[in-house]
């Protein structure tokens, strides 16, 4: 399979207040996750960088080498692209990877009755970005976990591949927009609705929110970035994956809600199930 991700300075990062390694990093990774929600492994890719006059080699360089540290340490391998001048930062990165077909995974095949896991907390990347644009945070080290986050996110490309040989695991689909819309997305192309009934928030999301005025749990539902992997399980697996997969990586999957039989997205709390907008992250506002 193939997968192409792009990111634009002032919409997907910060060229003033991000190292490019940072940036560099982030944009290899944020494609990696595409194909971890895939069940694949990553095997090679291609870089479009566009830079503006501003950018140094020396910027250059070191962007580069961010990306091909992260390609690496997950056997992929950059083998070309192109490099030109444009109006703002651009880099547009296609990977190649690879599965079989018995264990490739996509979003549309959920059943009604699947439990809906994530394989990490959620909300960590918005409190880091929300870090970088105030300049505030309950401490040092805070902020810097909230930063990391946000600008070294990791693709979860080993728990993808592990997940991905489970005929139990019936569709993944990777959280980069916000937990409330990518679950909308793949209960949508699965045919069922769905019904949210816990928000796992990261600490240092609840750390950062609290400092700034924000709200801990939009972070997660909607903030986005975070790269884990939303999975839907059959029920009478789920309980025996999770203990295996906790074995494996040293964390459970964590339950966030099932699929239905009918449409739409609902949240349920204090013995009450309300519609769910599917707020997040849009490409095209």
């Amino acid at each position: 399979m193939i997968t192409t991700d792009a990111l634009v300075d002032g919409v997907h990062f910060d060229s003033q207040k991000m190292e490019p390694s940072a940036i560099g990093h982030r944009a290899m990774a944020s494609n990696l996750s595409d194909i971890a929600a895939m069940g694949a492994r990553p095997l090679l890719a291609t870089i479009a960088l566009g830079v503006t006059p501003a950018a140094s080699e020396e910027w250059i360089v070191e962007c580069y080498r961010a990306m091909n540290a992260v390609a690496a340490a997950f056997g992929a391998q950059i083998v070309g692209g192109d490099i030109t001048r444009a109006p703002a930062l651009l880099l547009s990165i296609t990977v190649v990877g690879e599965v079989s077909r018995m264990r490739l995974k996509r979003r549309d095949g959920g059943r009604a009755g699947d439990v809906i896991a994530v394989t990490g907390p959620l909300g960590a990347s918005r409190a880091g970005l929300e870090a970088l644009r105030r300049d505030r945070a309950p401490s040092d080290a805070v902020r810097a976990e909230a930063l990391r986050a946000f600008e070294m996110p990791q693709p979860r490309i080993r728990e993808g591949r592990w997940l991905g040989a489970s005929t139990h695991v019936h569709a993944m689909l990777d959280c980069s927009d916000g937990l409330a819309l990518d679950v909308a997305r793949l209960a949508r192309a699965s045919g069922c609705g769905a019904t949210l009934s816990d928000v796992p928030v990261a600490a240092v999301a609840t750390a950062v929110a609290h400092a700034v005025g924000g709200d801990a749990r939009a972070y997660a539902l909607e903030g986005g970035e975070d790269f884990e992997l939303i999975v839907a399980i059959a029920p009478r697996a789920f309980s025996h994956l999770t203990q295996r997969f906790e074995a494996r990586f040293g964390r459970p999957l964590r339950a966030v809600g099932r699929l239905d039989v009918e449409p739409g997205l609902r949240l349920q709390e204090g013995g009450r199930t309300n519609e769910l907008a599917p707020g997040g992250w849009d490409h095209l506002r």
